[in-house]
């Protein structure tokens, strides 16, 4: 080999090593969360916070980089290509393209990501000073951006557009494999999925339907509202003028006690009211809960489309949908899901089937009904009399106890010889 072919060679070998690191830096940046980087620097990890800094802005870090990787790729192709056409002409040029892609795909691609996404902590702490370097580098910031602005002329408006986002399904199964991976516990991930899914809420999902409110007329004496709430443990109260629908104000219990206080037992409640807040029963339950607490109240009143009351949200019902059920020494209510010996499982008629399908996992349709009791009322039609019962997607739901014309509560097992019932036998079975 001649000395020139030597030094071709040496500049082989460098680009495709360079090739290797850069393909380090690029997994590094690409698959490492902001989040972890973060932390890395909290704890005063070696390079994290250069890391850090990098991914704040993750494309000006990585466009740099990407640049360099393709010119090593092209550079060494081409200088293998060039001397194998020196030596053995045409017909050498398919082999060497097999042996290029082997070495290149082998040392300069397979074993780098790899290794970058076993080890990312030394990956990225280790070559986090090398990109900084590069992207401090003016002519090669110049250049990306140059070529990034032709990008943008050739697909306008492109650069306006956001990079890519993580859907709500791809973070919550994100956090199905942190929890598996023990980064996370169970209960992290379920407040996850709570503060996605209340995004999506609205107030009628959530409120304390009309049917359940407890409210007073507006011309009851003080004493008799009184006893109202020490027997139902609430601490505010509607009060309402002609009906229901007719609420004009909210009744405290700090100030009956006040009132009674001062000897005025007899007076009516009308006297204590405070301006009731109205919302509508499609208002998202984020926006009320940004709403309550910006103008300080607890408790609004859902109203329908006609202006008919549909029932009332407290400020406790949003912060369930977001940590859970919170029980205090006031609520004696039945279990919402209870698993029975038979292998049905007795539900809350008000549950939603959102959160049946979760909590059972099984699959009931959603529709313009809220609660698996609306689920039963449309399907059979009619008002059911206890035991009635409707099949729905292989599954049986019977009325186990209707009062009026509400269902209150529902079995559920699966229909006999279909899917749900051979799966059920199968676990059984195990």
């Amino acid at each position: 080999m001649t000395g020139m072919e030597v030094v071709a060679a040496v500049v082989i070998a460098v680009l495709v090593i360079a090739a290797a690191v850069l393909a380090v830096a690029e997994t590094s940046l690409t698959h490492l969360a902001r989040a972890r980087a973060a932390a890395w620097a909290e704890e005063g990890r070696r390079g994290a916070a250069a890391v850090s800094r990098l991914l704040e802005d993750r494309p000006r870090a990585l466009n740099p980089v990407l640049l360099l990787q393709l010119l090593c790729y092209l550079g060494a192709a081409t200088l293998v290509a060039l001397l194998v056409q020196r030596h053995w002409g045409s017909s050498g040029v398919l082999i060497a393209l097999f042996v290029e892609l082997v070495v290149i795909f082998v040392l300069a691609v397979a074993i780098p990501k790899t290794w970058a996404l076993q080890d990312p902590d030394r990956a990225a702490t280790g070559i986090a000073p090398l990109v900084h370097g590069l992207v401090s580098f003016p002519p090669l910031r110049w250049v990306t951006r140059g070529l990034i602005g032709l990008a943008n002329l050739l697909l306008p408006g492109q650069g306006r557009r956001e990079g890519p986002v993580v859907t709500e399904e791809e973070f919550i199964a994100m956090a199905g494999l942190a929890v598996d991976a023990e980064v996370i516990e169970e209960e992290e991930q379920e407040l996850i999925e709570s503060i996605i899914e209340f995004g999506d809420t609205v107030a009628r999902e959530v409120m304390v339907p009309r049917t359940d409110m407890v409210a007073v007329p507006r011309n009851l004496r003080v004493e008799d509202v009184m006893e109202v709430v020490l027997l139902n443990g609430f601490s505010r109260l509607p009060a309402f003028g002609e009906s229901i629908d007719d609420i004009v104000g909210i009744v405290y219990t700090k100030d009956l006690m006040r009132a009674e206080r001062d000897g005025d037992r007899d007076g009516e409640v009308s006297g204590l009211l405070r301006d009731a807040h109205f919302v509508p029963e499609t208002k998202r339950v984020s926006e009320l809960l940004r709403e309550m607490q910006k103008e300080q109240y607890h408790i609004a009143i859902v109203i329908d489309e006609y202006g008919g009351t549909a029932g009332l949200v407290t400020l406790e019902d949003l912060i369930e949908e977001l940590v859970g059920e919170i029980v205090d020494e006031f609520d004696v209510e039945e279990p919402m899901v209870q698993p029975l010996p038979t292998g049905e499982v007795l539900v809350n008629a008000r549950m939603s089937i959102g959160e049946i399908n979760d909590v059972l996992d099984v699959d009931l349709p959603e529709g313009d009904w809220d609660s698996v009791g609306g689920l039963v009322f449309n399907v059979l039609g009619h008002v059911p009399d206890e035991g009635e019962s409707a099949q729905v997607n292989g599954h049986v739901l019977v009325a186990d106890r209707v009062q009026g014309r509400r269902i209150n509560r529902i079995r559920i097992r699966p229909q006999p010889g279909g899917r749900a019932a051979e799966e059920q036998a199968e676990q059984q079975a195990r």
